[in-house]
């Protein structure tokens, strides 16, 4: 008896063991979860609701029929005084949801009752430099872990139970103006990120960690002339220099301090196995100093994911004098002319036109006005280069204290910034939140300096109409038809999020979630949230029932840079909510 009195506890503890490593088993994210996290219901673990970022959701249990039976189940502050500027998209792992706050703040939530289960802040030094608030838009997840960037440039992952620093990573100096804002990117087992810091004169790069110990595995800088390199078997070895030549489309040493950072990240298409990134504006913003095309600033990027060497390049504003940074969303997507699958990917840049490009090659398919007004450019040739209108290029100051200024539209703030638009497979269409605006504009001189500001430049924004800034259009990239659109009062400043159930969801800086009939543009549902909605709506199924996530919390660039519109929105609240809303199973109609 006292043998099997032992020998029970053991019996027991090894159970109880097991039982955890299914557990732990059950609950790692697997690089093949993230490749198929697009098709998924029941998780969301991408940014992007997949590798692509088309933010699809293929659910249609809540449809148009039902929308109106939508209803909050729970809210979950994210408290202290830290309310402000609440970007970030949620993930969701068996019943667990994962945010970033402001702050490089991180919280896991129990999906089900809005519990919080731990929160991460991450102790930031007194000299961070963020260009446009202190906003994080989200976390990456794989294993067990809970991987995000910091205002102070830092990769931080955390235990996914308990919220507990696994590692930790410098990516660059944040005394110098790199900070992270992006959720991180995973592909094949690797973590994938861009910087922030354009302001300042930084040099841009899109680097690989190893995500399970944060070793460096490449590093791609994008501004030309500036080397990558990859790690072999601990060893840094060389990998070529981007563009191939120092200062080739730079004058003298300002590609040293060129800008281009993809701080928006990027996703992956898997078709071409290709890491898609966008680049930023070129410092300094004055272009007057910086003769040439400026590479590979505000362009879009085709990068190996193994090693980080620039498949190919689309530069949307070559010499770019409005700070039009070009990191927007290069989305994949597929569509069928003359009989033949075109592999495609769209974009809606801050300069006001939407390109389709081929993403095997880069090679430009169209382009076409997506605003209301452009004044720049006169257009887009052939290859999709913009055709300059040199009477709204801001003057060169010379030896003067700032030169002629000239109205421009859109402003730098740009038709669309930052907030992902969505893309459905059932109509076709981009659903862009955009803005209506511009602004004045003039240069000034301007030397580099360590850790200031490197614009060369001033500016005042401006509306462009009494009624309306924001407008949420749906766009046919075969055609460049605007196929409906919703005006706003103030800005978009959104993430968009699109379903099978043919609703298209925003939220507004008034505070409301909104969703939209994809095929006709009616608004179909609205619910206040008690501050500006900023954040990227996500949806997912949870015990057979559908769920529909936002954060909500007011700031990011437009208070802080807007100029005259800043008017608009001095009055609004800043906040840090996470809703959540469910459609209840006995409200579910028959289509």
């Amino acid at each position: 008896m006292k043998h099997t009195g032992l020998r029970k506890p053991f019996a027991l503890t090894a159970l109880c063991a097991a039982v955890a490593m299914s557990s732990l088993h059950a609950w790692a994210v697997t690089d093949q979860e993230i490749l198929d996290d697009a098709k998924s219901t029941h998780q969301i673990v991408t940014n992007g609701l997949g590798l692509q970022g088309q933010r699809y959701s293929p659910l249609e249990t809540l449809n148009t029929n039902n929308i109106n039976q939508l209803r909050p189940v729970w809210g979950f502050s994210l408290g202290g005084e830290k309310q402000r500027g609440q970007e970030a998209q949620p993930l969701i792992k068996d019943g667990v949801m994962y945010i970033t706050g402001s702050y490089s703040r991180v919280y896991a939530v129990d999906a089900r009752t809005g519990k919080e289960l731990w929160q991460y802040d991450a102790r930031l030094p007194d000299g961070i430099m963020p260009c446009c608030d202190v906003i994080n838009r989200g976390v990456a997840l794989y294993d067990d872990l809970v991987i995000f960037g910091t205002l102070d440039a830092k990769l931080v992952a955390l235990n996914k139970d308990t919220g507990k620093v696994v590692w930790k990573k410098t990516v660059a100096d944040y005394k110098a103006g790199y900070s992270l804002t992006s959720a991180p990117l995973v592909v094949n087992g690797k973590l994938i990120t861009g910087v922030s810091g354009g302001e300042f004169g930084v040099v841009g790069k899109v680097e690989a960690y190893n995500p399970k110990n944060g070793d460096l595995l490449w590093t791609r800088p994008t501004v030309e002339g500036h080397m990558g390199y990859v790690w072999k078997d601990g060893k840094k070895v060389e990998s070529g220099i981007s563009g191939g030549e120092a200062g080739k489309t730079w004058p003298g040493d300002l590609w040293k301090t060129g800008g281009a950072a993809p701080w928006l990240g990027g996703y992956y298409d898997p078709d071409t196995d290709s890491l898609l990134f966008g680049t930023g504006n070129p410092a300094p913003w004055n272009s007057h100093l910086r003769p040439g095309d400026n590479l590979f600033s505000s362009s879009r990027l085709a990068l190996d994911p193994n090693d980080g060497s620039i498949k190919w390049h689309f530069q949307s504003t070559p010499h770019d004098g409005w700070d039009f940074d070009g990191v927007n969303e290069l989305i994949s997507f597929d569509y069928q002319e003359g009989g033949k699958t075109i592999k495609a990917a769209g974009t809606a840049d801050r300069n006001g036109f939407f390109y389709v490009l081929d993403r095997t090659n880069g090679k430009f398919i169209r382009g076409f006005p997506f605003v209301d007004k452009i004044t720049w450019a006169k257009g887009l040739d052939k290859t999709g280069r913009p055709i300059f209108d040199d009477t709204h290029r801001p003057g060169n100051p010379g030896d003067a204290d700032k030169g002629k200024s000239v109205f421009v539209a859109p402003s730098f703030l740009g038709g669309k910034n930052w907030m992902p638009m969505a893309y459905s497979q059932d109509t076709g269409l981009f659903y862009v939140p955009s803005n209506e605006w511009g602004m004045d504009i003039w240069n000034e001189g301007v030397a580099y300096k360590k850790g200031a500001a490197y614009l060369g430049a001033g500016f005042t924004i401006k509306p462009l109409n009494d009624d309306f800034i924001g407008v949420l259009r749906a766009i046919d990239p075969k055609t460049g038809k605007e196929v409906w659109r919703y005006n706003n009062y103030a800005p978009l400043w959104g993430g968009v999020l699109a379903t099978k159930g043919n609703l298209v969801f925003t939220g507004n800086p008034e505070g409301y979630l909104m969703a939209f009939d994809a095929k006709t543009g009616k608004k179909v549902y609205e619910f206040n949230t008690g501050s500006g909605v900023i954040g990227s709506p996500v949806t997912w199924e949870m015990d057979g029932e559908q769920y529909v996530s936002v954060l909500s919390g007011w700031g990011g660039a437009v208070p802080l840079w807007g100029g005259e519109v800043a008017k608009r929105v001095k009055e609004f609240n800043q906040g840090g909510m996470l809703w959540t809303f469910k459609l209840p199973k006995d409200q579910v109609a028959k289509r």
